[in-house]
């Protein structure tokens, strides 16, 4: 038998598999299509301490390989969430973590105590790709001083699983890993989408409303391996990879490069089963090579 099972730190995953906030609702949209037991975890969407429109539509456009979205963090607020969302996903057999965003240090700090308070989640993972508006709209996650301030002030507060997401918008993705180990975080998820755009040619117009967006899918994959490969090398906590994972083949390469899990994002609108198959799908890559774990994946990526 092989174990898939794999640690975060004190945070146990049955198996490295993941699905990506923002990409699988709450979960339970999904629950028809797939046994959310079968997988390690589920990032919850985007949530902020107080409710978000999101931005206007279109918010959403195909691009070769992947997709732009432009979504803006459209939530109902964590009191929301509290009374009326954690009811109904709390006794999924998985880990649930929730995903926290923020415009300011505030949001982040008061939304994660408020979190804190319920039983049955053991994390959050927190969204640093979010304009910081008390510092001219830059973003926290390429930003060293906002991102070392948030995840102390976090830190102190949140005494369960921080995980924190990293955006690939910046020179040198392991500056700003450094930054969130030596300020308490306990894992890092990355990457993020990619800045990007598209255009209709045609009517020369932007295809969002916000002319810029996130860029996801398999087009990413490259960049995003290339970081989790740069950003294991440079820290001791575990990295979670990101980016373009469309089967078992892209997970294994994840791992190989340095991550103890993976989430799927993207995927999962094309295949809502994708990371249950994705989960067989490295029991088998294990088997056929002689691994009698999924930790021992992580990082044995053969340079000669």
């Amino acid at each position: 038998m092989v174990d898939l099972s794999v640690q975060l730190k004190a945070l146990r995953l049955k198996n490295p598999v993941m699905t990506a906030s923002g990409t699988f609702g709450y979960g339970e949209e999904y629950l028809d299509f797939m046994d959310v037991s079968r997988i390690g975890g589920i990032i919850v969407k985007g949530t902020t301490i107080r409710p978000r429109e999101g931005n206007d539509y279109p918010r959403m456009a195909e691009t070769a390989s992947g997709m732009l979205n432009a979504v803006g963090l459209q939530n109902k607020g964590v009191h929301y969430f509290v009374k009326h969302i954690y009811p109904r996903i709390c006794d999924f057999n998985t880990n649930v973590l929730v995903n926290v965003s923020g415009s300011t240090v505030d949001d982040y700090v008061q939304a994660a105590e408020i979190i804190q308070e319920l039983d049955k989640i053991p994390g959050i993972e927190l969204n640093v790709s979010c304009p910081n508006v008390k510092e001219g709209g830059m973003a926290f996650g390429v930003s060293p001083r906002a991102l070392s301030l948030v995840v102390k002030e976090v830190r102190a507060v949140y005494k369960k699983h921080l995980m924190l997401k990293l955006s690939p918008n910046v020179t040198d993705i392991t500056e700003l890993a450094k930054i969130a180990e030596d300020q308490g975080a306990d894992s890092l998820s990355l990457i993020n989408t990619l800045l990007g755009m598209a255009i209709d040619a045609e009517n020369r117009r932007p295809k969002l409303s916000t002319v810029t967006g996130g860029l996801s899918g398999p087009c990413i994959k490259p960049v995003a391996l290339r970081m989790v490969w740069q950003t294991y090398k440079a820290v001791k906590i575990p990295v979670i990879g990101i980016g373009g994972i469309s089967n078992t083949a892209d997970a294994i390469e994840f791992m190989l490069a340095g991550a103890s899990a993976i989430q799927v994002g993207t995927a999962n609108f094309i295949d809502p089963g994708v990371s249950v198959s994705i989960a067989e799908g490295i029991t088998d890559y294990c088997r056929r090579h002689g691994f009698k774990s999924a930790k021992e994946l992580t990082g044995s990526l053969i340079i000669d």
